[in-house]
């Protein structure tokens, strides 16, 4: 059987035909479209239909944003997106939206050992809950619970919940962002912008002086890719304590994740920032943040981390939940 997929977030739509069997899913065909480029995803889909001169009868979209009542209005965009219109545009009858952290749930079970980066071998426990999160344009969420045999897939929206500093310098960033926003959530700090956020507040905080030539290049480059080159490659000090931070808090909030469900199956981090950081989050820092939950250290270091380095686990979750499929084990 042939499906639509979809991995739609607040930068990119990616769209996929992925062929599903008994023996699991393969992609035949892909296209990314930039989302602020058009009105909503039923322009998306209806292009893509129309280059690959395919209908399909069953699609899935994986989209970034609250799914309720196959209805979501998305988190970093102005869409609508409703499943029953989408379906009559596109002429897809069967189509189902899901949040796109559930999507990277139904898909971590189609991952081969190549696909993940192992940063804390841990303690699995078979059929123990798995934590999902993943900084992008935002910062997604979600967890998987043992259900009938097999693995329920549950989204969470808990990258908007509000981010909890952990010492003076995380302080001094979140009355930072304060001033800015109003509210902080998780999301301001994780996710591309975050970046850009970190770097800001320690230029303004005094932590070093500004370079004019990476001044120059976040203006005509995307800042926060910027902030990541130098910072990986430490060649300006505001970038590479602004990618530490990231680190830092990244490790911390997935440790919280790990606490909240009792991660004993394992934390699985995901997003599009992670695989071009991964070094970074080797290096023990991310690690470190994790483990450093107070009377529950012991607990987090007995916790299996695992990096998803192929971007097409949401495609090929949403195919397989197109498909119908369950999560029945997890490698």
């Amino acid at each position: 059987m042939i499906v639509l997929a979809g991995d739609v977030g607040g930068t990119n739509a990616r769209l996929a035909l992925v062929e599903l069997d008994a023996t699991g899913a393969r992609i035949t065909r892909t296209a990314v479209y930039p989302s602020r480029e058009y009105p909503g995803l039923a322009p998306i889909v209806q292009h893509f239909l129309q280059a690959a001169a395919a209908r399909p009868d069953r699609a899935c979209y994986g989209i970034a944003g609250p799914v309720v009542e196959q209805r979501v209005h998305t988190s970093n965009l102005s869409w609508i997106v409703d499943g029953a219109e989408l379906g009559r545009a596109s002429g897809i009858p069967h189509t189902r939206l899901i949040n796109d952290f559930a999507a990277v749930g139904y898909g971590i079970s189609r991952l081969a050992d190549a696909d993940v980066v192992t940063l804390q071998a841990g303690t699995p426990v078979e059929g123990g809950a798995i934590g999902l999160l993943g900084a992008g344009t935002g910062l997604g969420t979600g967890f998987l619970l043992t259900d009938n045999g097999g693995y329920g897939v549950h989204p969470s929206e808990a990258g908007h919940s509000a981010f909890a500093a952990r010492d003076e310098l995380e302080w001094g960033l979140a009355r930072f962002l304060m001033r800015e926003f109003g509210r902080v959530s998780w999301e301001r700090v994780l996710s591309g912008a975050g970046f850009v956020h970190l770097y800001q507040y320690l230029a303004a905080a005094g932590f070093a002086p500004e370079q004019p030539s990476v001044q120059d290049e976040m203006r005509r480059e995307m800042p926060a890719a910027v902030v990541t080159r130098h910072g990986l490659a430490g060649t300006d000090p505001l970038c590479v304590k602004a990618l530490d931070m990231f680190a830092s808090v990244y490790g911390a909030q997935a440790g919280h994740l790990a606490l909240t469900v009792v991660a004993t199956g394992g934390v699985y981090v995901a997003g599009g920032i992670a695989p071009r950081i991964i070094t970074k989050l080797q290096d023990g820092t991310f690690m470190r943040a994790f483990r450093a939950q107070g009377r529950l250290e012991q607990f987090a270091s007995q916790v299996p981390v695992k990096v998803i380095v192929n971007g097409d686990v949401g495609l090929l979750g949403a195919g397989a939940a197109a498909f119908g499929w369950d999560v029945p084990s997890v490698a």
